[in-house]
């Protein structure tokens, strides 16, 4: 099981993603936009980087639903490799046996 502390971290971003994504979407057109002033899409570009840092997409961080774990997480699933096998194992996944002999 992972640390509540980053579980709750990685759940903190998510809704700062959510909350900022438009404000982010807008100033990031206006910056890629050639055809305004360089003024008008530098000013943009001051106000994107006064935005908290974790409301960036990219800060955010694939974890497993089950158990936090950050690492061989399968996105289809969002579960970590160990309980993928795991809930294989007792079946709960439908269409999904664990091979044994």
């Amino acid at each position: 099981m992972a640390k509540k502390s980053m579980v709750n971290r990685e759940e903190k971003r998510q809704k700062l993603v959510k909350q900022h994504a438009s404000k982010r979407a807008a100033l990031k057109a206006v910056i890629n936009d050639q055809s305004k002033p360089m003024e008008e899409r530098f000013k943009a570009t001051l106000k994107l980087a006064e935005m908290p840092r974790n409301s960036s997409a990219t800060r955010l961080h694939n974890r497993c639903q089950l158990t936090g774990r950050p690492h061989a997480y399968y996105r289809k699933l969002k579960l970590s490799r160990i309980m993928l096998r795991e809930l294989a194992s007792f079946g709960q996944i439908p269409g999904m046996v664990k091979s044994s002999w």
